[in-house]
């Protein structure tokens, strides 16, 4: 089991975002709500507030991508074997509708094989809360094996 997995089930959903946004603090930015978080699957919440809207009044382009590279980081970390590391090398990002709500980030990856080695495709869809996707997002994430020390 990962770091990660071990902390989000010690402290649960409340207090994960606070963890997390102290170990890679751009995360917090997006004030994310955690829903779940298992291997295949993370689930987190953004808040619709001042602080992530443009200058359209909806949620910024680059908080609903910061959203969506937290679940997939996420998701590959607590899915790869723990021999292996990760780095996302890619984003593909399809903006659908404006967002004027709080969104939910769902990262659904339990059709990944998380055994392979090299470029795999992690998907993210974005929806409002009328369920209306938003956003869908794929990224790469580049898996390898760990270095011995």
């Amino acid at each position: 089991m990962s770091d990660l997995q071990k902390l989000y089930e010690s402290i649960g959903n409340e207090r994960y975002a606070d963890a997390i946004a102290e170990i890679a603090p751009y995360f917090g930015t997006i004030s994310p709500k955690f829903k779940e978080l298992r291997s295949g699957r993370c689930i987190l919440e953004t808040p619709f507030t001042r602080s992530v809207q443009n200058h359209l009044g909806s949620l910024h382009a680059i908080a609903m991508c910061n959203g969506a590279e937290l679940a997939a980081g996420l998701t590959t970390d607590v899915s790869i074997p723990p021999d292996r590391r990760w780095i996302p090398v890619e984003m593909n990002v399809r903006y659908l509708e404006k967002a004027k709500t709080d969104v939910t980030v769902t990262c659904d990856a339990g059709n990944v094989d998380w055994t392979a080695l090299g470029d795999i495709s992690v998907p993210v869809r974005i929806s409002d809360t009328a369920g209306t996707t938003v956003c869908q997002v794929s990224i790469t994430m580049r898996i390898t094996a760990k270095k011995t020390q």
